[in-house]
């Protein structure tokens, strides 16, 4: 099954995505239940709580529970601020936001308050460059605010990107729009994995776009969720690997199974090097990630790293590689774009 196939269905009554290339599933989104906290790019009115001075930053009240504000000023308490969610939360903390939204859509990304029209460096074609720079000028004539013509308009019809931009725009100014009052509001909610499949998976275009409430038990996605249950990674001749949350970190054990020579810890660690992206990427974890490698020499140690930084380059999710610690673990900080696996289905 060669290509790339997005389908887009439903899991255990949720709106679920799911990306396939080549055979391989590559990517998964699954929406939360009620309980669900606040995911990325719901947009509140907050209320300011708690100044946190020696911290340049704030506590918000939120509809339901609490919203933590880096580098914020001149703020005071009891300030109604419009903020966006930037990430998920880890269990039992504030949920982070951002005072500088923006509107993302499949071929747009609206700024508010920061004028100018952008295009993606990778729309090489000059006439192209120009009939999209005219369309933009001519639907943003009126706004204060600014606009990125992503990628994906290399792929689009102009009538779609017309359409696009002006709903994005519209959203925006509907936000903006919106009276704050002196009570924390709910403004508008994540967007759903459909929305997040057709506007983060459209590059490379995908082949085929199934639309089915059986795409996902057609190509065995619902078994594939079945083995992402099991925290257990199986690696090339026996090695295994364990990816395990805990409150703390994401810990990661990686095993050579019944041969312990030296040749074998290397083969089991580079495997896991190659496959750690899209394992954290399917169970949707991040934070903190601690990874327990087989011991090898410094030289190996240099080798895999360089490897671990190719292995996360064209990862979708923003992960910094921290390095190694005293006792030779190797350590990552990964953003919590994601709501974790284990937890949309314990709902």
């Amino acid at each position: 099954m060669k290509g790339r196939i997005v389908v887009l269905d439903s899991f255990r009554g949720h709106e679920a995505a799911a990306l396939i290339v080549d055979g391989v599933m590559q990517d998964l989104i699954i929406a939360g239940g009620r309980k669900a906290p606040p995911g990325p790019g719901t947009m509140f009115w907050a209320v300011t709580d708690r100044i946190l001075n020696e911290q340049g930053s704030a506590i918000l009240r939120l509809p339901e529970g609490r919203a933590f504000l880096r580098q914020s000023k001149n703020l005071r308490p009891g300030q109604s601020l419009l903020v966006q969610v930037t990430g998920h939360a880890e269990p039992g903390k504030a949920t982070p936001v951002t005072q500088k939204p923006v509107f993302k859509s499949r071929f747009a990304i609206v700024t508010p308050g920061v004028p100018g029209i952008n295009i993606a460096r990778s729309v090489k074609d000059r006439e192209m460059r120009c009939a999209l720079l005219l369309l933009a000028r001519d639907i943003m004539k009126d706004a204060s605010d600014g606009l990125i013509l992503r990628s994906a308009v290399a792929h689009g019809a102009m009538d779609a990107i017309a359409e696009d931009i002006a709903a994005t725009l519209a959203s925006c100014e509907r936000i903006k729009g919106n009276s704050a009052g002196d009570r924390p509001k709910l403004l508008a909610k994540a967007p759903g994995p459909h929305l997040l499949a057709w506007r983060d998976w459209s590059l490379p275009k995908p082949d085929t776009v199934v639309e089915d409430a059986r795409g996902f038990e057609h190509f065995g996605i619902l078994a594939e969720i079945d083995r992402l249950e099991s925290p257990r990674i199986d690696l090339p001749d026996d090695a295994f690997a364990f990816i395990e949350p805990t409150r703390a970190l994401i810990a990661v054990d990686v095993n050579t199974g019944g041969d312990t020579s030296p040749a074998a810890a290397l083969k089991a660690n580079i495997a896991l090097a190659r496959a750690l992206p899209r394992a954290l990427r399917l169970r949707g974890l991040g934070g903190q990630i601690t990874v327990d490698f087989v011991p090898v020499s410094r030289r190996d140690r240099q080798r895999l790293e360089r490897l671990l930084k190719v292995s996360f380059q064209h990862d979708s999710v923003d992960t910094a590689l921290v390095g190694w610690t005293p006792s030779g673990h190797f350590e990552l900080q990964r953003k919590r774009e994601r709501l974790p696996l284990f937890q949309v289905l314990r709902e």
